[in-house]
């Protein structure tokens, strides 16, 4: 894997991430994939509103359909038929949000999976062999993800493990795989610039912040994050995880972050709610039952292209498939769209406009 920067303004940057797969533009939002699909998308549908990477997660597919399933049929890019990039999560963050119960070790977690109850155990060595058997093109560090609030003591007892594990994954590093660094420690400004040297100094192919948007008020977030970003290498990409508000995003951006993944933009469009050129809408709305107009007169998405509010109004109060089909499709395309123009603002060195305008949009 290879990054550069190709523009800059202020810490604002652009750049390209290329891949055996594929190139990356950044900055990058990623469609979540979690378990092998991005829900309600077609692999043809991904590429057709320009998504040039998605997420996969270590955890889900670790459990269901498992790695055996997935070995026999291939690997995970032909089990899911999608020919560009995937980077993979390691699954530290769902075993601290979903597991029934985890027992935090030294050389791991044992942790009783949220579907069945089965006993599993995931440490930086098996989190590497996972997603070598995945064969993700970007694969992440296994870290321990910790709540808010939490204690000084716990997030420095945390990092301590983070950064053990960051340099076993380190050793265990699958040929032509990428690998990623993890930085944790919390909403403690000190821990975070220990943890970011920590895990600088073992060397990686790009480095993430994790541990943010977990409960946390904004304020500190966006602190945190402004505050991160410039202790990472400048020569590498850097990728806020999670993250998926449009404000916060071009906050992380004008910060100098390069990469983000989230399911905001598909799980919104499952509840009917959507992103345009004006802001959000909830289509369930009663104004939108005879509207024939498109959902964005600016949007050229299939969506807006073909169906008026007053019908996508109908589908999701009918409880249609196609509603969350039509939904996820104008999201993504309207996140991926949002992120071009975001790119070629940097370019014309207006990006200072670009996020005063949608902030106020999205605020």
């Amino acid at each position: 894997m290879d990054f550069k920067i190709t523009e800059t303004d202020g810490s604002t940057r652009r750049g390209i991430i290329e891949t055996g797969r594929g190139v990356i533009n950044t900055p990058a939002f990623m469609p979540v994939g979690t378990i092998g699909t991005v829900k309600a998308m077609s692999p043809d549908e991904l590429k057709d509103i320009g998504a040039e990477i998605i997420l996969g997660n270590t955890y889900h597919l670790y459990l269901r359909p498992g790695t055996d399933v997935i070995t026999k049929l291939g690997g995970l890019h032909k089990f899911m038929n999608w020919d560009r990039p995937v980077l993979t999560d390691s699954g530290g963050f769902q075993v601290f949000s979903l597991a029934a119960i985890r027992d935090i070790k030294e050389n791991g977690v044992e942790f009783r999976s949220h579907i069945d109850g089965s006993l599993h155990f995931i440490g930086p060595a098996e989190a590497m062999k996972i997603q070598g058997i995945l064969g993700s093109d970007i694969a992440m560090t296994f870290d321990e993800c910790i709540p808010y609030p939490s204690t000084r003591e716990y997030a420095e007892k945390s990092i301590e493990l983070t950064t053990a594990w960051a340099r076993q994954c380190k050793e265990n590093q699958n040929p032509g795989q990428a690998l990623f660094g993890i930085v944790q420690g919390g909403m403690y400004k000190d821990l975070r610039k220990q943890s970011a040297e920590e895990i600088i100094s073992i060397g990686f192919d790009g480095y993430a912040v994790g541990g943010v948007s977990v409960g946390e008020p904004k304020e500190e977030m966006h602190e945190i994050i402004y505050y991160t970003a410039p202790l990472l290498p400048s020569n590498k990409p850097k990728y806020l995880m999670g993250i998926g508000d449009l404000g916060d995003m071009l906050k992380a951006v004008d910060a100098g972050f390069d990469m983000f993944d989230c399911v905001m933009p598909t799980r919104n469009a499952r509840n009917g709610t959507l992103f345009t050129s004006a802001g959000r809408i909830s289509i369930k709305r009663t104004e939108f039952k005879a509207d024939s107009g498109p959902l964005d007169q600016n949007c050229g998405c299939y969506t807006c292209r073909n169906f008026s509010k007053g019908y996508l109004r109908h589908l999701f109060l009918a409880r249609e498939i196609l509603s969350m089909r039509l939904n996820t499709i104008h999201n993504l395309y309207f996140y991926l769209d949002f992120f071009r123009n975001m790119r070629d603002s940097i370019t014309e060195k207006n990006f200072k406009e670009f996020k005063e305008k949608w902030e106020t949009i999205f605020a």
